[in-house]
């Protein structure tokens, strides 16, 4: 498993759960706006201590912490990239624990089998622009539709789950935000996030949508979707 940090105490990764999080290397996505670069490259970082970080150290960790620990969160990079992610998932559950998954949503089939064998809890999609825009906005060759089959399967589902969108001056424009709100149509969820542009960035020149037009591009998505908040404003 190319486990690259672990954080070993979050209160704000999974809402309403004192967590962990485990961060995995590699992406199939090249976002510009990116800001876990080394974690997409699948560098080896470390952010939060200076061990080797192996799975048997983080079960150890995760077997110590029964009681305090309440869920742990799988994000990356891209963590359904991963061959062995469903054998980790499980030797997490087993020992009780609710689990969060981040993902670009690019691998259904797996997304399906995980939340129907009922071994993750809640599912975070990045969801990166309006479809036409997608393969711009992820710097990939990605087919939009496996995008929108996703989401259509998390929006029919009952399962529970968020979309969010980091704004990017550069990248969402109103029209764009119009053809979202019709992607999204029914959507329990979604976070409008604010893009920090950090030393982690891949591209340094992007820059942030304001507060006013964030909350304006929030109410034209009020109208199809249930709850549109603003994360980091």
């Amino acid at each position: 498993m190319n486990i690259k940090g672990f954080q070993k105490l979050s209160l704000v990764d999974y809402d309403g759960f004192i967590s962990c999080t485990i961060f995995l290397g590699g992406c199939n996505f090249r976002c510009p706006f990116c800001h876990n670069s080394a974690l997409v490259t699948s560098l080896d970082v470390n952010k939060f201590n200076n061990e080797d970080i192996s799975l048997e150290s983080i079960l150890s960790y995760l077997d110590k912490r029964k009681g305090i620990i309440q869920a742990v969160c799988v994000t990356g990079g891209e963590p359904t990239i991963n061959r062995d992610l469903k054998e980790m998932l499980l030797e997490i559950k087993k020992r009780g624990y609710f689990i969060k998954l981040d993902t670009n949503g690019t691998n259904l089939l797996l997304l399906k089998e995980l939340l129907e064998e009922k071994i993750i809890d809640y599912v975070a999609m990045d969801v990166k622009n309006s479809l036409i825009k997608y393969k711009l906005t992820t710097n990939s060759n990605i087919d939009s539709n496996i995008i929108k089959q996703t989401i259509d399967f998390l929006i029919n589902s009952e399962y529970e789950y968020e979309f969010r969108t980091t704004l990017v001056e550069e990248f969402h424009k109103e029209e764009d935000i119009q053809k979202m709100a019709s992607l999204l149509k029914g959507a329990k969820r979604l976070f409008l996030q604010k893009f920090i542009n950090s030393e982690n960035c891949i591209d340094k020149s992007l820059h942030e949508v304001c507060f006013d037009k964030a909350t304006k591009y929030k109410d034209v998505l009020n109208k199809t979707i249930k709850n549109v908040s603003l994360r980091g404003y």
